[in-house]
């Protein structure tokens, strides 16, 4: 008996809805911001999001992943709110990359229980790593002398304008290698058997996402609608979940003064972080 004619009208119409997948889209730069207005992906702007996305019993909660990575941190912290929703709640998690998921962008879709790319998307760059300038030389052809007075022997740890020394790039390489453990471990930890033994994926490479599923790193090459059709049926349901901009962002007018030239800063480094992967 379809008991569904036994309800009233609205009801009815509620009962024969299809299963409800929200979907949360982290397009971005990982990284917390104090500048207001900044639009990297954080553990702070995104829990609200990701906690309204659980609630309810969806029947699965989808991640689209565009990113080229950014703080190892911010990375950690959202990838673990995911899981512990997922688990508390008994949600599959799938996730799908666009462009890149890289490097911090790979470890939020670790946090997925499958992970799908389209063949030419770039998967990968499992690793850790530290950039800056050297401006000593041009200081000092310039005439330009450097004041530095610090209570503490590290305290101008790594200064772009003093020449390097190796004290610092041990000290440097000692905290990037534990960080580098982390997301190793994430990876182990989440992948498993599906990672090939013969391959070494933790050397920082990336692959395509054909090449990427060779391997283990994703579980093959499919688009969100129609996967999502295939694992639910053609009456699925996604919701979309992405952060509002701040209405005055929208036009600009929140960008002035100290605000403007950090946006400007902000911008110049995701453009460079972006560059890495040819995007």
């Amino acid at each position: 008996m379809d008991i569904t004619r036994l309800l009233p009208a609205r009801f009815s119409r509620l009962a024969r809805r299809g299963p409800r997948v929200p979907v949360i889209r982290l397009d971005g730069v990982i990284g917390a911001s104090a500048r207001p207005g900044a639009t990297g992906l954080s553990d702070a702007s995104l829990a609200p999001l990701i906690e309204r996305a659980f609630k309810k019993n969806p029947t699965a909660v989808a991640l689209v992943i565009n990113s080229p990575g950014g703080s190892p941190v911010q990375s950690s912290l959202i990838a673990a709110r995911i899981r512990r929703l997922a688990e508390e709640t008994g949600t599959p998690v799938h996730a799908f990359v666009e462009d890149v998921a890289a490097s911090g962008g790979y470890w939020l879709a670790c946090a997925a229980d499958d992970i799908w790319a389209d063949p030419t998307s770039i998967v990968g760059s499992i690793g850790v790593i530290s950039s800056g300038f050297g401006l000593h030389e041009f200081i000092a052809k310039h005439g330009i002398e450097r004041r530095v007075h610090t209570a503490g022997a590290s305290k101008s740890f790594m200064d772009p304008f003093k020449p390097e020394k190796p004290e610092d790039l041990e000290r440097l390489t000692k905290l990037l290698e534990p960080m580098h453990a982390s997301f190793k471990a994430h990876v182990v930890q989440r992948r498993g058997v599906r990672l090939h033994a013969d391959h070494d994926i933790f050397t920082g490479d990336i692959w395509t996402g054909a090449n990427a599923t060779e391997i283990g790193l994703i579980d093959g090459t499919a688009h969100l609608v129609p996967k999502l059709r295939a694992l639910y049926g053609d009456k699925v349901r996604l919701e979309p979940y992405a952060r509002k901009r701040p209405f005055l962002s929208r036009f600009g007018l929140n960008l002035s003064g100290a605000d403007f030239a950090g946006a400007v800063m902000d911008a110049t480094e995701e453009r460079a972080i972006w560059a890495r992967f040819g995007l």
